[in-house]
């Protein structure tokens, strides 16, 4: 898809100042010609913007890196979450039908209950726990049935050296409190959204213009919060900056308005399959963003 000759192809991206959606921007700006929106440029809580948007744009492809991402605020706000996670993708599929536009998109494990205990792969039952949960869920339907062409990526604990994230909210209060108290009983793979744009960009760059498929991109092997963090904490005790002590702790000790899935761990195989591509273990990526968060 990436490649039409001499001409580089149109990509609408939105969310361009997301963690995922900035990466893509840097990675995709020299192959391609690019118009990214940030919120204020595109409002998905107004989905008809996006499909005025794209019917004067007419892209060849368009990237949905946005989302409303705010999990426990959902509960209290379903509207919001509704119109950005599933409306407006609803709108965003329907116009890359009508201009035969490949639509990427961005999903996640909260699609899942976390009832099983090996890697969930694409063909499992979905069971969201929570409003955030069931409208990224309507979003990947949407797609499906609107029959555009697209790439839909479930995605799971993504972080950053930039925005706000669990490795960097963990660097932070660890040099602020004596002690912390993390959860140790929900596994997954901290994925990093450079990993993820940079994948993506491979995929494109292989992917046939009439493609409809669903897959798992995450980051290989997994871990719990606990671990994660203890990971982080150590990067900064070696550097003697935090001398925080963590404790673990189970779910049920850390109450919050939406429920979470106990295992969020998404099998690659799939994805590795179809277009040779591997996403680097979780440790491998987290050790090069700790060098530039607490350098």
């Amino acid at each position: 898809m990436l490649s039409r000759g001499t001409e580089k192809p149109l990509v609408l991206l939105t969310g361009k100042t997301g963690q995922i959606g900035s990466e893509l921007e840097k990675q995709l700006a020299p192959l391609v010609q690019l118009v990214a929106f940030d919120r204020r440029e595109l409002d998905l809580e107004k989905p008809e913007t996006a499909r005025s948007t794209v019917r004067r744009l007419k892209p060849n492809i368009i990237i949905n890196a946005a989302g409303y991402t705010a999990v426990d605020q959902a509960e209290t706000e379903p509207a919001r979450a509704t119109a950005v996670n599933t409306r407006s993708v609803q709108v965003l599929a329907e116009e890359a039908e009508r201009c035969g536009a490949l639509l990427v998109h961005y999903s996640t494990d909260y699609v899942f209950d976390g009832c099983k205990n090996t890697p969930y792969d694409e063909s499992d039952l979905t069971s969201p726990l929570s409003v955030y949960g069931r409208t990224k869920l309507a979003g990947e339907r949407a797609i499906q049935e609107s029959g555009c062409f697209h790439l839909v990526f479930r995605t799971t604990w993504i972080y950053a050296a930039t925005g706000r994230n669990f490795v960097k909210t963990i660097a932070r209060l660890a040099q602020e409190r004596a002690a912390l108290s993390i959860v140790n009983d929900q596994r997954g793979a901290p994925t990093l959204a450079r990993d993820v744009a940079g994948i993506t960009v491979r995929v494109l760059a292989q992917a046939p213009p009439t493609v409809r498929s669903l897959y798992h991109m995450t980051a290989g092997g997994e871990t719990t919060w606990f671990a994660l963090a203890q990971e982080v904490v150590a990067e900064l005790r070696r550097r003697q900056r935090a001398t925080a002590a963590l404790h673990p702790i189970t779910t049920s000790e850390y109450p919050t308005l939406a429920k979470r899935p106990l295992n969020s761990v998404l099998s690659n195989k799939r994805l590795a399959e179809d277009f040779g591509v591997r996403m680097p273990h979780w440790s491998e990526s987290l050790q090069i963003t700790l060098k530039e968060l607490v350098a």
